[in-house]
């Protein structure tokens, strides 16, 4: 069945809204306090076009994570085409970019977990995060199971957690990342192959 194109106006509208929603989401102090009607009146489209285009504040706030994240998945697409590093140093490496983006991210990341995005593990991304990052491990010696060696290191960087360490823990981006790569090594035993 042939794919229907989306009318230009529907674009711009669509356009229109993520751009609106990403400048006042990272205007605000927390997402939380960007109203849909705020939304809609930067947008310059009804509010009626925000529920019926993105569902709730969720699939909005989704969208918003989905734009912002196109052009790091193309980066490190571009990346892991690219010949040349180990399969360690691509583990780090993808850990360290989505931690990166988390750090940038973590009022909007966190607020896409608060409002109720169903679990952080269901979205699109985050499958897309773990496939990449199962696919480097595959390449490390003495990896018993990438699949869940994958989901764990993920669990350390995720959102919620990435928001406390330094937004309450006063924890600064450049720890947390050497915090992370110190984790990796041991995790995958060491420095051994860098």
């Amino acid at each position: 069945m042939a794919q229907r194109t989306e009318r230009a106006d529907a674009v711009r509208n669509r356009e229109a809204v993520l751009a609106a929603a990403d400048a006042l989401f990272a205007g605000s102090d927390s997402p939380h306090s960007v109203s849909m009607d705020d939304i809609a009146a930067a947008a310059g489209v009804g509010k009626g076009t925000l529920f019926r285009r993105f569902g709730d504040r969720a699939g909005l706030i989704g969208a918003v994570i989905a734009a912002r994240l196109e052009p790091l998945r193309q980066a490190v697409g571009e990346a892991q085409d690219a010949a040349g590093s180990a399969p360690r140093q691509r583990v780090l490496a993808l850990l360290d970019a989505a931690l990166r983006f988390k750090i940038e991210n973590r009022r909007l990341m966190s607020a896409a977990e608060d409002a109720g995005l169903n679990s952080p593990y269901q979205a699109e991304h985050y499958g897309w995060w773990h496939d990449s990052l199962r696919e480097a491990l595959d390449g490390v010696p003495d990896v018993h199971d990438a699949d869940f060696t994958a989901h764990a290191l993920l669990a350390a960087i995720r959102a919620d957690l990435v928001a406390y360490l330094i937004d309450d823990r006063k924890m600064t981006p450049e720890g947390l990342r050497a915090s992370l790569a110190a984790h990796v090594d041991n995790v995958l035993g060491g420095g051994s192959g860098r």
